[in-house]
């Protein structure tokens, strides 16, 4: 799930493993959506409830790649990301992460050109065919 907090200028949520900057993201579990996944997941990996957050139904990002295993072997990964919405960044509680930082938007610096680069460049231009999704007022 791609976090943005509604301030001024607004913000995005990543999370830092040892090596790289990241998304709250995971497997999904039996019965779940790939919403419900993304919403769990983001709760699980962050703190922040499920229900605090306003979900842009107009937004879905796929992206695949290879993954390759320390103990050997590799797989094709999916993953579908959303876009996520809160009044204002909020302290995060770090389970499988490192570390966190809140991010000013739009980022014009590459953070991770596998991943992450190309989700900003979707979400940014999502965000511009639809300006007030940054807005206080789009989330009542």
């Amino acid at each position: 799930m791609l976090l943005f907090a509604l301030e001024s200028p607004p913000k995005f949520l990543l999370m830092r493993h040892r090596d790289r900057w990241d998304l709250p993201k995971g497997h999904a579990e039996t019965g779940e959506t790939i919403l419900e996944t993304a919403l769990r997941e983001t709760e699980e990996e962050t703190g922040l409830a499920a229900t605090d957050i306003k979900v842009d139904r107009d937004f879905q990002y796929v992206t695949e790649y290879r993954v390759r295993y320390r103990q050997g072997g590799e797989r094709l990964k999916r993953v579908t990301y959303f876009i996520g919405y809160l009044p204002a960044t909020r302290l995060i509680t770090v389970t499988e992460h490192e570390s966190f930082l809140w991010w000013s938007w739009p980022q014009l610096d590459s953070v991770q050109v596998q991943t992450i680069d190309p989700l900003l460049a979707a979400a940014g231009k999502h965000l511009q065919q639809y300006p007030e999704r940054l807005s206080l007022s789009w989330l009542t």
